[in-house]
């Protein structure tokens, strides 16, 4: 814990990743049942421990509905509304095919077209199949899997939020390994926000985002991914190919009240890339976006809810 300007750090792994959060008071107590409340939300939500509840729902895959308690519910009920959007690049069935490539998990070969072309036939959301009366998860096909992994972060981050606001805490921030949310500000410009450089050092930064009260979320082609032959492959997957999607992009970073929809929307932005994303951001005042291209361009949707400084002169901001 060090103390900066009045702002006190703490820190733990959970989730696999760094969590840091930041408080105005020096306060272990708190941050003890932060960090525990971030521990007993992982325990539901996670694929990777046996006896969670999405576990649960998997291995019954092809079998026999599962029942889940109402949080789990409606965060599967969420994820699945997302995944049937039209174009959406959200997919929370994808688990067999990142399983399959393994990027980011010691995965460095490209599957067999043909691999590919059977776990994408267990990847279709339609197949999940949830009694709103029973609060039961079924998955039509032995081999489906469900993940929440795009999701949960941004739910837990909430969690965290509303928990903070409980107990009287105006001013704050919580990093859960990329999905930052504050609450009040840290200054007269708000919390300071670094946006990573793609492909570059770990403290590399292409500018600094400003804001108050908003959720951060930031998903980039550059967090996991492997090169072989010359080409890189990383671990945005298109749903409709079973291939890591090719478009201009390297970075997509939503700001937004709530860091759920952070998760939700950096996904569906980068599926529709820089044009399209923009004329739809135009109807979504709760949402906002920064690209970052493959042309070394930064491009924000507008300056309403943020402020953003530029770091880096190799890269152009263009509005």
């Amino acid at each position: 814990m060090t103390p900066d300007d009045r702002i006190y750090a703490y820190s733990a792994v959970l989730m696999g990743s760094p969590i840091l959060l930041k408080l105005f008071e020096h306060n272990e107590s708190l941050a003890s049942r932060v960090f525990r409340l971030i521990k007993q939300q992982e325990n539901i939500f996670t694929v990777n421990r046996p006896h969670s509840e999405v576990m649960a729902v998997n291995h019954a895959a092809g079998s026999h509905p599962v029942e889940v308690s109402q949080p789990v519910y409606e965060l599967i009920k969420r994820a699945k509304a997302v995944s049937l959007l039209n174009d959406s690049l959200f997919n929370f069935t994808i688990g067999p095919l990142v399983k399959r490539w393994k990027i980011g998990f010691n995965g460095h070969s490209v599957p067999a077209a043909s691999d590919l072309q059977s776990l994408l036939a267990l990847t279709n959301p339609r197949d999940v199949i949830l009694d709103d009366a029973a609060r039961s998860v079924f998955l039509q096909h032995a081999g489906m899997e469900i993940d929440l992994g795009a999701i949960a972060k941004g739910y837990i981050a909430d969690v965290v939020r509303d928990f903070l606001l409980a107990e009287q805490v105006p001013q704050g921030l919580i990093n859960l390994g990329g999905n930052v949310q504050t609450l009040g500000a840290s200054g007269q410009e708000g919390w300071g926000i670094g946006l990573k450089k793609p492909f570059a050092a770990e403290d590399a930064l292409l500018g600094v985002i400003h804001v108050s009260n908003k959720s951060v979320v930031t998903s980039g082609i550059y967090e996991r991914y492997f090169e072989l032959d010359g080409r890189r492959y990383h671990h945005i997957l298109d749903p409709k190919t079973g291939y890591p999607l090719d478009n201009e992009l390297q970075s997509v970073t939503v700001i937004s009240e709530d860091s759920i929809d952070g998760d939700i929307y950096t996904t569906l932005l980068y599926g529709m890339g820089v044009e399209k994303s923009l004329e739809y951001l135009q109807d979504l005042a709760h949402i906002e976006a920064i690209f970052v291209t493959k042309q070394q361009q930064i491009i924000c949707s507008s300056h309403r809810q943020f402020g953003f400084t530029l770091l880096d002169n190799s890269y152009q901001l263009l509005r």
